[in-house]
C-alpha cells in the first residue's frame, strides 16, 4: 500500500484485471453539485455519459493486492508532480509564447511579426511540453498509484488531499 500525507486521491472502480496482477481502472464519475434537487435541469447531467469518454478515462495500475472486476479502489497522485504536470501543459506553452512574442517586439516592433513569433513560440512551448510530460511519465510519477480498497460508502468528491 502507498499513501503520503501529500496525495490527492480519488475513487476508482476495477473494470479489467491482467492475468499478471495490474488492473484496469475507471474513475468514478462525481459532480460538484452533488446531486441536488433540480438534478433534472442540470446540464452537467449528461456530460461524460457515453461509453466512449469513460473508456477513454481508463487507466492502468501495476501493484497493490489482487483485485476482481468490480473492486472500488483509492488511488493517488502525489500533488507535487500533479502541479508540476500542470505547469508543463498549461504555464509552458504560454511562457515560452509570450517570451518569443515579447523578444520580437523589442526587435523588431511591428505587430504582424509579434504575432508570428508568438504563435511559433506557442507550438514550440507545446513541443516542449510533450517532451517533458512523456519523461515524467517515463520517471512513474503522474501515474496513479493504488492507496487502498474503498469503504462501500467512501467516496472523495473534490480529491483532496486526505
Amino acid at each position: 500500500m502507498w499513501h503520503d500525507a501529500h496525495t490527492i486521491e480519488g475513487v476508482a472502480r476495477v473494470v479489467g484485471v491482467d492475468p499478471d496482477g495490474g488492473a484496469w481502472l475507471e474513475p468514478e464519475q462525481t459532480t460538484s453539485c452533488g446531486h441536488c434537487a433540480s438534478a433534472e435541469a442540470c446540464g452537467g447531467k449528461g456530460i461524460g455519459t457515453i461509453a466512449g469518454r469513460l473508456a477513454a478515462r481508463r487507466f492502468h495500475i501495476d501493484g497493490g493486492p489482487r483485485l476482481h472486476v468490480g473492486d472500488r479502489v483509492v488511488v493517488g497522485v502525489e500533488d507535487r508532480m500533479l502541479l508540476k504536470g500542470a505547469l508543463a501543459a498549461y504555464a509552458l506553452p504560454l511562457l515560452v509564447g509570450f517570451l518569443a512574442g515579447g523578444v520580437a517586439q523589442e526587435l523588431v516592433a511591428s505587430d504582424a511579426v509579434t504575432m508570428a513569433s508568438m504563435a511559433i513560440g506557442l507550438g514550440a512551448g507545446l513541443v516542449a511540453a510533450r517532451l517533458l510530460a512523456r519523461r515524467m511519465a517515463r520517471a512513474g510519477g503522474l501515474a496513479p498509484r493504488f492507496v487502498r480498497l474503498a469503504a462501500a460508502d467512501e467516496c472523495l468528491p473534490r480529491g483532496v488531499a486526505q
